[in-house]
């Protein structure tokens, strides 16, 4: 029995015939503070910052780490890990050649291509009081061409629902709030189809515009 007040964070994955997974989502336990709150919405933000991001092909993806993380520099906070890994296809779920994270070198090898899934994963962690990240996997998929050449955008793989309970929705842009309901909007269609009972009444719920 999980009991008390506070934030659980889960962290978890799979790897399977058609590819291997990595999520992590944050659940509240009983009562949850505005500053649980407060935190959960700035990584929440830093998450669809990055998640939206077009960028060039080909460019060194270390160099995407600031888009997330600039959202939690601004409100203080950091956290002491990468923003992003690249996952292996039957192979290790940490798997390069990309990696997004100020941490690593921005050399050659880690351009970003077509094709390549990495993890959005950005966090904020408060030493013996609570921890937050939320994670999704993405793929890069072609965005266009301009006189600047081509680039890339990000694909949502994962379909998991986010605790809007978690959220302080004063602090969320329309723009934000678009993303998200889009986001749960495709989730519901995509997973509902595969549960019945108390589990598809729990995701409708759970995927509820804000």
């Amino acid at each position: 029995m999980i009991e008390g007040n506070g934030l659980l964070l889960i962290d978890s994955g799979g790897q399977y015939l058609s590819g291997t997974t990595d999520i992590t989502r944050v659940v509240p336990v009983g009562e949850i503070t505005a500053e649980h709150k407060r935190d959960f919405t700035v990584v929440l933000k830093g998450t669809i910052a990055l998640s939206c991001a077009r960028f060039p092909r080909g460019i060194r993806s270390p160099m995407l780490d600031s888009i997330a993380r600039a959202l939690i520099w601004e409100a203080g906070a950091d956290y002491g890990h990468g923003t992003g890994h690249g996952v292996g296809y039957f192979l290790n779920v940490h798997e390069g050649p990309q990696v997004i994270s100020h941490y690593a070198p921005a050399e050659p090898w880690t351009a970003m291509k077509e094709g390549m899934i990495t993890s959005i994963e950005p966090g904020i962690y408060r030493p013996g009081k609570w921890g937050i990240r939320i994670e999704n996997l993405v793929m890069n998929q072609a965005a266009g061409k301009t006189e600047f050449g081509d680039f890339l955008s990000f694909e949502t793989l994962t379909l998991c629902p986010i605790d809007t309970r978690c959220i302080d929705l004063s602090m969320l842009r329309d723009d934000e709030r678009a993303w998200l309901n889009a986001y749960h909007d495709e989730v519901f269609k995509r997973v509902s189809p595969l549960v019945e009972g108390e589990a598809k009444a729990w995701l409708e719920k759970r995927t509820k515009a804000i």
